[in-house]
């Protein structure tokens, strides 16, 4: 149930709220580093990998690893979309550029290929209305050929307040009368939980669903500068204490028991995260908690909002 994200072991900095003590490290050392942490996760029983161009060293990272391993269970999920920027620089003021191009998807399928046949879900990289993705003819066109010709799953990645209806829109999309979607990787976590309203039709049509972000960009940690979330702090950690796990899992159990998705993501960096996110599915949460965690949610514009002034760190 638990799939390994892999833009923190890709690139040195992404969006988050938790900032983890600096240290110099060579880009050897940090593909070394990234190497260990998915043979930590696969020795775990992880079998689903996320990963896209746009994580700096990820991809290519996965690609050498998949092939390596020649493991036909191992499920992998890439993107296309996004181009990072940042050549590791920890200073950088730009990490990636948007670019839901066809000549976009056909430069980057030529490196994403090589993940087949380990490769069952390619994805649009955070598919939104104001890219005009949805309804570029030659991309879905091309996505189609795709899908037919090497038996994958086409997807799309949401975020933003607005996800439920780039969800509906892409639900409604045929090419050459087919539906062309068949996964969607979507924001959802105990804050966020507008995706919950459109659940249901996703699996009435036998839709994938995959949760990232269960952790909220780390906000679900308690944080003195964010007072507003102290009743859900305290709800996390009796939680946590009760079924003797960390908070991580309790927000990741919210998500599998509210949702029943076909993968939650973990976004761990290092093997000490990933053991910690893995406790999740050993327990379960009753009826009762699921209620109360369900009370604690954002609105979502308020929540893409803060999100937005979130730094890279």
């Amino acid at each position: 149930m638990i799939g390994l994200g892999t833009a923190a072991i890709g690139r040195p900095q992404y969006i988050n709220i938790r900032k983890e003590e600096n240290e110099s490290i060579s880009l050897e050392g940090f593909r070394e580093r990234g190497w260990q942490t998915l043979e930590y996760a696969y020795n775990q029983g992880v079998r689903y990998f996320d990963t896209a161009p746009g994580y700096g060293l990820a991809e290519e990272l996965l690609i050498d690893w998949v092939l390596f391993k020649n493991d036909p269970t191992i499920e992998v999920a890439t993107k296309w979309g996004y181009t990072y920027t940042a050549n590791f620089d920890p200073k950088a003021t730009v990490h990636e550029i948007k670019e839901h191009s066809i000549s976009k998807l056909n430069e980057q399928w030529q490196t994403s290929q090589r993940l087949l046949p380990n490769l069952k879900i390619y994805q649009i990289h955070s598919a939104t209305f104001e890219s005009g993705v949805l309804e570029n003819e030659a991309v879905l066109h091309r996505l189609l050929e795709l899908k037919q010709e090497h038996k994958i799953e086409i997807g799309i990645t949401t975020s933003g307040h607005n996800q439920v209806d780039v969800i509906k829109k892409a639900l409604e999309i045929e090419v050459n009368g087919d539906l062309l979607f068949d996964a969607f990787q979507v924001t959802y976590n105990i804050l966020d939980q507008s995706i919950a309203d459109i659940a249901n039709i996703l699996k009435e049509q036998k839709k994938k669903i995959i949760i990232k972000e269960a952790l909220a960009n780390g906000r679900l940690f308690p944080n003195q500068e964010y007072p507003k979330y102290q009743e859900l702090y305290t709800a996390l950690q009796k939680l946590a204490g009760k079924y003797q796990v960390g908070i991580d899992a309790i927000a990741m159990q919210f998500c599998l028991d509210s949702l029943q998705p076909y993968k939650i993501l973990s976004g761990a960096a290092n093997q000490k995260h990933i053991g910690d996110n893995l406790k999740t599915g050993t327990f379960q949460l009753n009826l009762e908690e699921i209620e109360a965690l369900y009370t604690l949610k954002s609105d979502p514009k308020h929540y893409w909002i803060e999100r937005k002034n979130l730094s890279w760190n």
